[in-house]
């Protein structure tokens, strides 16, 4: 585990970063990125056999230009996550364009959940709910081994004074509590987390361990269910944030149905912008008994 000094030198490295204009920022990150590509052999693999099994229409030279460019993307967010954690609300605001309704949380009756799927923006995504709307937002975040990038993690994501995240170790009553307060719900629906809380629903045709706690949290609180997808722009050009329409009938009275139906909708998301998705997440790490890993021993 990297050590104390070394991460406050990297938290360090990254607040310098931020203060170089975006265009150069990406510069970089997609030089970092072909580095990684060749460098992070385990995760290139993860990679490219999450691409074999969700988009299998690709042959196996068009998989590996996916994902060298999906490691540009990657790089470049690692490297921006300083601006996301560092910059001023008001510079932030400038390179965020958001489309949609993303003031549907403020004017609704009911509580809302975003839906947010790992695409590689995913922070921009969160910082958009913050400063674009007025509505108190909670979530729930993967609790940082290093205790030193947890807290900047925590502090980063939680700057702007209109938010609350808590760990996934955490008990789910305070979230609960919260958003029956009227809090909004930014959810990240889509990793492997095992199967407490859900089930083996077909993604991209693959059963996949997918949570069932979006469908049966919507329908315990009476939410309405907003989906949001956050892309990185070209070169200094920023971050787009789309506020889609809200899901008719989800989630419906079968949790199941359900999570296929986001899963369905996710996917359209990836084939609309495969690069930037999360593909160096074992998504199929989870297999029903007796299958075996879809990874191999060399995956990580």
């Amino acid at each position: 585990m990297i050590g104390t000094l070394a991460a406050r030198a990297v938290l360090g490295a990254l607040w310098l970063f931020q203060q170089l204009p975006l265009v150069v920022q990406a510069a970089l990150g997609r030089g970092l990125g072909a580095v990684l590509y060749r460098l992070a052999g385990s995760r290139r693999r993860i990679a490219l056999r999450n691409v074999e099994l969700c988009l299998p229409e690709l042959d196996a030279d068009a998989r590996q230009g996916l994902v060298r460019d999906h490691f540009g993307w990657l790089a470049r967010s690692l490297l921006e996550r300083g601006l996301l954690w560092y910059a001023s609300a008001e510079r932030l605001k400038s390179m965020i364009h958001v489309e949609g309704d993303v003031g549907l949380a403020e004017r609704s009756d009911k509580p809302v959940m975003w839906l947010v799927p790992h695409f590689l923006a995913l922070d921009a995504a969160g910082i958009a709910c913050l400063l674009f709307q007025q509505r108190h937002a909670v979530s729930m975040y993967q609790a940082q081994s290093n205790p030193v990038f947890d807290a900047a993690m925590r502090a980063g994501r939680l700057r702007f004074g209109n938010a609350e995240i808590f760990a996934r170790s955490e008990r789910a009553l305070p979230l609960v509590r919260a958003i029956r307060r009227g809090s909004a719900f930014f959810n990240l629906p889509d990793m492997d987390f095992g199967m407490k809380d859900g089930a083996f629903v077909p993604f991209f045709g693959v059963p996949a361990a997918t949570l069932l706690a979006p469908a049966r949290m919507a329908r315990s609180l009476g939410m309405l269910v907003q989906p949001v997808v956050a892309e990185m722009l070209p070169g200094g050009g920023g971050y787009r944030v789309r506020y889609l329409p809200p899901i008719d009938g989800f989630p419906g009275e079968d949790d199941e149905a359900a999570a296929l139906a986001m899963n369905r909708w996710i996917e359209a998301e990836i084939r609309r912008n495969p690069a930037q998705y999360l593909w160096v997440h074992k998504r199929f790490k989870t297999r029903p008994e007796g299958e075996a890993s879809l990874y191999g021993p060399r995956a990580g």
